[in-house]
């Protein structure tokens, strides 16, 4: 028997973290550091993407727009969970839990389609390296990435849709820190055979089609280097695609540790969350320097661009102080 309806409902309570008391000071400490970590760290990739020349080709500039979509999917939760554990307030207004879902959504769905656009990039780069300039030309980059940005849209458009038409019961505790799409169906008192029909058809398409994208691509990346191996071949092939595929497995596992091996919203569901929401995030800017030539080579060229410029700041040239000199 569902519990009593409530048509309308002003906020939802997130129940957060199961944390204790006594520990709150120390866990904001800990998720403040993790999401500025986030934030600077895919900033600075960003950064370092548009700054230097030798970084403008089609894997940085795919690795750039995952980089904000990184930024974007842990400013959709982490902040409102800070907010709340520093508080202790738990409500949150319709409207804002209706919005963070949406763009919860989107930008999970965007990682996604940016992951298999950087798997086939990776696919012409290794088993197709004499024409990967004619493959993937600039409008071929544009198109790839606009079309991640746009069909993101379709899946978190058509659960919203389908959401605030429900009515919710009286018991409005989201056992979450955000408001997750299932968890909110739980505590819907009207019928969401549908919502759950389009959480499975739709969310698997979305999920499936970009996984098996990067699957084939890595299928056939294998088979390529399969065919003559050879140590050199391998060490090559692992370092242009050894950071996509650990950020791939990552992901992939994490959002699989929630979706088909959790039996239960309990706090094991939650910590598959953080992982997938707020530590994978965090971890690809480390991923991509510390194994990347280019974003290291990078990364010193604008060390040193800030220490000249530092230098030329505090010791101006003779003719910058002669000329003040003069005017003075």
């Amino acid at each position: 028997m569902r519990p009593e309806n409530q048509s309308s409902v002003s906020e939802f309570l997130l129940l957060g973290l199961p944390i204790r008391p006594g520990q709150q000071g120390v866990f904001f400490s800990l998720f403040l550091g993790m999401y500025l970590t986030t934030v600077l760290g895919n900033l600075l990739i960003i950064l370092l993407i548009r700054l230097d020349s030798r970084l403008h080709t089609p894997m940085y500039f795919f690795l750039s727009h995952l980089a904000f979509s990184d930024i974007a999917l842990s400013s959709v939760t982490v902040p409102k969970m800070l907010m709340n554990i520093q508080t202790r307030r738990q409500s949150i207004s319709y409207m804002g839990c209706i919005s963070q879902l949406y763009f919860f959504i989107y930008f999970a769905g965007l990682d996604n389609f940016l992951l298999a656009v950087m798997a086939y990039d990776r696919y012409v780069a290794i088993c197709h390296p004499l024409h990967y300039t004619t493959i993937m030309r600039e409008g071929l980059c544009t198109l790839l990435v606009a079309g991640s940005w746009i069909l993101s849209c379709v899946p978190d458009l058509l659960h919203t849709l389908l959401l605030v038409r429900l009515s919710f019961c009286t018991d409005i505790t989201i056992t979450h820190f955000f408001c997750e799409l299932t968890v909110l169906l739980k505590l819907s008192c009207s019928d969401i055979s549908l919502n759950e029909l389009v959480v499975f058809t739709a969310g698997g398409v979305i999920f499936l089609l970009p996984f098996g994208t990067v699957f084939g691509s890595y299928i056939r990346i294998g088979t390529i280097i399969l065919r003559v191996p050879s140590t050199k071949r391998l060490l090559r092939a692992f370092s242009t695609c050894g950071s996509h595929l650990f950020v791939v497995s990552l992901y992939y596992g994490t959002t699989a540790a929630v979706y088909f091996f959790s039996s239960s919203w309990d706090s094991k569901h939650i910590i598959a969350s953080v992982l997938y929401a707020i530590v994978t995030p965090m971890l690809n800017p480390f991923i991509y320097s510390l194994r990347n030539r280019d974003i290291k080579e990078a990364l010193a060229m604008f060390a040193k661009r800030i220490n000249f410029i530092r230098r030329q700041t505090q010791n101006p040239p003779d003719t910058v102080r002669s000329a003040v000199r003069n005017v003075s």
